[in-house]
C-alpha cells in the first residue's frame, strides 16, 4: 500500500516525498490508520523498521486543521506531546517532526536536560504544538510554567522498555496526571516484555496493538557473528577487524562509561580515530561526537547503552558488542543500529569466557545460537578461568548506569519544584 492510501495529506504526502520514501514499512502500514482513528495504540516493531515517522506522519495529520500563523501563544498551545527517555532520542523525533511537518505551519520544539533552561523555557512559552521532550526537562519546565499540557489531546511513549529500564515510570505518572482524561495515547516499544504491558494496561484505553514480528527477534538484513577471545586481547582483535575487514564506520558498545573512555583512547593509540559517548559527556560533546561520526571524521563511537536506543545513523554498516549486555534484551537494541529501513549490516560481538552465560541468554531469547569462528592469531587459552562480571551481584546493578543517565536528563531533584496536578480531571485506568 503506497503513503498516498493512508489518508495523508497533499502537504505531508509532498515532505515524505522529498525523503525518497515511496512505500510504508509495515508498522507505518499498519499504525498510521489506527491513529488516524483516534484509538489507543500499543505497538512494537523491530528497532530500525520506521516507528517514528509511524506516530509522526499521523500526528501531524490530525493537527493540521488547527495550525494557524498567529503570533499569539494561546493560539498554538502544546496538543501533541512525545516523551522518550534519552537527548538523542528527543533530537530525533524533534528532527523527524520538523522534516515531515515542513510544508505545514505547526510548531514543534525539544526539551531535555543537561542544557541551559531558559532557552527551552522562552521557546515554549512562545507557544508550541507538538512538543518532544525527555520526562525530567518537562516537569522542570511545568514547575516554571513554561509548560501547560492541559490541552494536549494526543500522548506519545516511545521507548516504553527503556523508560522502565531507567526508572521514569514515577515521572511518566505524574506527567499524566497532568493530561486531559479524554486524550488519544500511544506507546511505542522495541520489545514487548511483561513489563511493558502491564504499563499499557495503566495508560491505555482499548487499545489497538500492533506487532509486526515475533517478539525478542533482531531484524533479518542483520548478519550476526561472534568471535571468542580471550578478555585481555579484545581490544587487539577489535583493532584488527576494523583494518582488515576495511571497516570505516563502527559503533562499539560497552557496559560502562569507564570502558568505553578507556577503549576509545586505546584505539586513538594505535592510529584508530575512536571518541566516547556516554552519560558522564556533556551534552555539546555527545552531540559532536555523534556528528563527526556520521560524517565520517572520526572511524569509531564507543557507547554505553545510553546510545543504544536513538541513534538513527544512515547505512551504518556494523555495530560491535565489544562486552555482550547484561541485560538481553539491549543486544537488540545495540544491534538495532545497523540494517536500518531495509538495508544489511554486520553486528559482531567479542566474547570472553566470563561472558558465556550472558551468551546464553542472548541465545535463549533469540531462541537460536548466533554463528561464531575464531579469528587466526585470537585463538583462546582453554586454560584461562572464568571471572565474575562486575555488578552481577546486584539485581540493581545492572541499570546503575541508566538511573546516573536518568538523572543527567534532567529528572527534577527530591525537594525541589514540582508541579501541581491542575485540570487534570478523574484519570482513566490507565518515533525513523
Amino acid at each position: 500500500m503506497p503513503f498516498d492510501h493512508l489518508g495523508l495529506s497533499a502537504e505531508i504526502l509532498h515532505a515524505v516525498a522529498d525523503e525518497g520514501y515511496e512505500l510504508p514499512t509495515p508498522v507505518q502500514e499498519e499504525a498510521i490508520p489506527v491513529v488516524l482513528a483516534g484509538r489507543d495504540l500499543l505497538a512494537a516493531a523491530q528497532t530500525g523498521t520506521g516507528k517514528t515517522a509511524a506516530f509522526v506522519l499521523p500526528i501531524l495529520q490530525l493537527l493540521t486543521p488547527l495550525a494557524n500563523t498567529s503570533f499569539s501563544p494561546a493560539r498554538h498551545p502544546v496538543r501533541a506531546l512525545v516523551v522518550t527517555p534519552t537527548r538523542e532520542l528527543a533530537m530525533q523525533v524533534a528532527q523527524s517532526v520538523k522534516t515531515y511537518g515542513r510544508h505545514v505551519p505547526l510548531r514543534s520544539a525539544v526539551v531535555y536536560g543537561g542544557v541551559p533552561v531558559d532557552p527551552q523555557a522562552k521557546e515554549t512559552r512562545a507557544g508550541v504544538e507538538i512538543l518532544v521532550a525527555t520526562p525530567g526537562r518537562l516537569l522542570d519546565l511545568v514547575g516554571q510554567r513554561a509548560v501547560n499540557l492541559t490541552q494536549v489531546s494526543i500522548l506519545v511513549l516511545d521507548e516504553a522498555d527503556r523508560m522502565l529500564d531507567m526508572g521514569f515510570i514515577p515521572d511518566i505518572r505524574r506527567i499524566v496526571e497532568l493530561l486531559p482524561a479524554g486524550r488519544q495515547s500511544l506507546l511505542f516499544s522495541a520489545t514487548f516484555n511483561d513489563d511493558v504491558r502491564s504499563l499499557a494496561g495503566n495508560f491505555l484505553r482499548d487499545p489497538v496493538t500492533v506487532e509486526v514480528a515475533r517478539r525478542n527477534t533482531a531484524v533479518e538484513t542483520v548478519r550476526q557473528m561472534l568471535y571468542p577471545v580471550d578478555r585481555e586481547r579484545k581490544t587487539d582483535l577489535l583493532a584488527h577487524l576494523i583494518r582488515t575487514r576495511g571497516w570505516r564506520q563502527v559503533l562499539v558498545f560497552t557496559r560502562t562509561k569507564i570502558m568505553a573512555s578507556r577503549l576509545a583512547r586505546d584505539l586513538d593509540r594505535v592510529g584508530i580515530a575512536a571518541v566516547p559517548i556516554h552519560s558522564d559527556r556533556t551534552q555539546s560533546e555527545r552531540t559532536r561526537a555523534l556528528a563527526d561520526f556520521k560524517a565520517g571524521e572520526i572511524e569509531v563511537l564507543v557507547a554505553t547503552d545510553v546510545a543504544s536506543r536513538g541513534l538513527d545513523i544512515e547505512e551504518l554498516p556494523v555495530v560491535v558488542n565489544y562486552e555482550l549486555p547484561l541485560v538481553a534484551e539491549d543486544y537488540l537494541h545495540r544491534i538495532g543500529r545497523t540494517a536500518r529501513a531495509g538495508l544489511d549490516g554486520d553486528a559482531v560481538s567479542l566474547a570472553c569466557i566470563d561472558e558465556v552465560d550472558l551468551l546464553r541468554a542472548i541465545q535463549r531469547m533469540l531462541k537460536r545460537a548466533i554463528p561464531w569462528q575464531v579469528e587466526p592469531g585470537f585463538v583462546p587459552d582453554r586454560n584461562v578461568e572464568p571471572r565474575p562480571i562486575s555488578g552481577r551481584s546486584s539485581p540493581g546493578a545492572a541499570i546503575r548506569d541508566a538511573r546516573e543517565t536518568r538523572a543527567r536528563e534532567g529528572a527534577p531533584r527530591r525537594g525541589g519544584v514540582r508541579p501541581r496536578p491542575t485540570g487534570a480531571g478523574e484519570r482513566r485506568p490507565t518515533g525513523r
